[in-house]
């Protein structure tokens, strides 16, 4: 098992959640991958978007079928926001582009919740690689991330 993958699987057992990563039949480097292999609805993807501030990282849960509003993003975070850097996503999450947990991270980030996750009884993330996936309640992913519901998609 990867480091990043026990690491979620760690995370996921810290918070108490039942769920455990799953691996995929591919390699999954988009939201409709996630989908089409968990076999469910693109929006009950969880994207986890990091962006760059000027005090450090954001991260974004996302429905897979949205975009991050940068605008709206930056009034949230209160400060101008950017796609942050492959190298600077490595370092400070510990995950890969495309295998990026929403938990997990070496060092966590200020998190908000796209509120259209919330329309399922479950939704699916990324478990610290581009082969696994993990399962969770909305709610309880709002939780354990420490999110804050919040409107900034467009």
């Amino acid at each position: 098992m990867s480091k990043s993958l026990a690491r979620v699987a760690a995370a996921l057992q810290a918070a108490g959640l039942q769920s455990g990563p799953v691996a995929a039949r591919a390699e999954i480097r988009t939201a409709e991958a996630a989908a089409a292999d968990a076999g469910v609805a693109l929006d009950q993807i969880v994207k986890s978007i990091l962006l760059q501030g000027r005090t450090g990282l954001f991260l974004f849960l996302t429905a897979g079928g949205n975009r991050v509003d940068l605008g709206k993003a930056a009034a949230l975070a209160g400060e101008p926001l950017s796609r942050a850097e492959v190298e600077v996503v490595r370092a400070v999450t510990g995950f890969a582009i495309g295998g990026v947990a929403p938990l997990g991270h070496l060092t966590p980030s200020p998190c908000f919740a796209d509120p259209r996750l919330l329309d399922f009884a479950e939704v699916w993330a990324a478990a610290g690689t581009p082969r696994h996936l993990f399962r969770v309640a909305p709610d309880a992913l709002i939780r354990v991330t420490g999110a804050r519901v919040a409107d900034f998609t467009g």
